[in-house]
Formats: structure tokens, C-alpha cells, sequence
């Protein structure tokens, strides 16, 4: 099934021009890994670099602000980058590069680590401090506590499924909350659902328990 929740034109942008950061980059990179649309969209914002420069003509020199956007936009991209293999390489590896090499593997061997009943994270270190990767594991038919953000939220479904009001985001799909979402995303039945969550900033759940609980779990 294809892909139908893609990341905002304005997050993708940040990672053509490499102002993302590692964490934030990370989640982008994994999308991409598993969406060709978002991948197409990709290419053509990168070649606007290329297209800047032709609009710079000889009849007007250009001014610092020109240059250093062209710089930034044509600039080698050192944050994480979806693999360029063909995707029969990897198709029964749950996590796509370049995530699956952060994590030092795909899910089956990861040491993962109990949130409650069924559920389980597997933190994912990063260099930059900017936020917190792991990978969640909700078992089928279950939700997660109730619960609004502190900040941003980059989530990006890997296996499984899982239903947020309205919407259902499956494998690939993207999702970007902020401040003013409060939500409680239900895992689809028949099989868990795996998930790669980037926060920089903790959870702010509704439960008492929960939050109680919370700085113990790392959440």
C-alpha cells in the first residue's frame, strides 16, 4: 500500500538545504527510504540550487544573501540520507538504512526495553543533543496513554499500523505533531506497530499514573 501521509514542504526543505539537524534528519531520511513521492519532491527542491544559480545573470552582481543560499542549497549533505539501493535488497528488513545502521540492526535482534504491558522503546543515540530517538513498539489493538507534546513530534511508521482520530498511518507514512495536538493513537489489529519517534522535549500525558511513571521510562 502506498504511502499517504508525506512529510510538510517546509521540513523538507530544511533537509535539502542541510539546516536540519542529525535527530530531526533522521526521521526525514527514513520517510524517504520508504516513499518514492517524497523522494521525487526531494530531488526537485535540490535542484533549485541549480536553478538559483541561473537566475543570478550578468547583470547584476549578486549580494551575500544570493551566495550563501546557493552555498547552502548545493552544499554536500551530511546528515542521514535514504539508501540509494533498490528496495528488493532490503524488503524484509523492518528498518530501511540508513536507521536500520544507527540502530546497529533491524528489530529482530535490537535489545529492547519494557514501557508497560506489551509495549516497548529502543532508544537510538544521535551526536547533535537536539532530540531523542527510539523506536516504539505498541502491540495490535492497544493505545497510547493519552498525551499532548512539549514540542515537536516526527513519527514515522516502520511496521503495523495505527490510527490516529480519523487517519490511519501505515508503513512509511509520516506524522508531525506539535503543542497543539493532544491525540491517542490506537495500534491497528493483527500485528504490532513499530514506529520511529523523534521528540525534543517530554510527553505531557493526561493520566496521573502515567506521568508518575514517566521519569523512570525516559518518556
Amino acid at each position: 500500500m502506498s504511502v499517504r501521509h508525506h512529510v510538510s514542504d517546509e521540513l523538507l526543505l530544511d533537509y535539502a538545504s542541510g539546516s536540519l539537524g542529525e535527530s530531526w534528519s533522521l526521521a526525514v531520511s527514513t520517510h524517504l527510504a520508504l516513499c518514492p513521492e517524497s523522494r521525487q519532491r526531494l530531488s526537485e527542491m535540490e535542484m533549485t540550487g541549480g536553478a538559483l544559480l541561473d537566475d543570478i545573470g550578468p547583470t547584476r552582481d549578486a549580494s551575500d544573501a544570493d551566495w550563501d543560499k546557493i552555498r547552502t542549497l548545493l552544499q554536500p549533505n551530511t546528515k542521514p540520507v535514504a539508501s540509494d539501493l533498490p528496495a528488493k535488497q532490503s524488503v524484509k528488513a523492518v528498518l530501511p538504512e540508513p536507521l536500520r545502521s544507527y540502530a546497529g540492526g533491524d528489530v529482530d535482534v535490537l535489545k529492547w526495553k519494557q514501557l508497560g504491558p506489551g509495549a516497548y522503546h529502543f532508544p537510538i543515540p544521535t551526536s547533535d543533543g537536539e532530540a531523542i530517538v527510539r523506536l516504539l513498539r505498541i502491540p495490535a489493538g492497544k493505545p497510547v496513554p493519552e498525551h499532548s507534546h512539549g514540542g515537536r513530534e516526527l513519527t514515522v511508521v516502520l511496521a503495523g499500523s495505527f490510527m490516529d482520530g480519523k487517519d490511519v498511518f501505515r508503513r512509511g507514512d509520516f506524522e508531525e505533531a506539535d503543542e497543539d495536538l493532544t491525540h491517542q493513537p490506537v495500534a491497528g489489529e493483527g500485528e504490532d506497530c513499530i514506529c520511529l519517534a523523534v521528540t525534543d522535549a517530554p510527553l505531557k500525558f493526561k493520566s496521573w499514573l502515567v506521568r508518575l511513571l514517566q521519569p523512570v521510562l525516559g518518556i
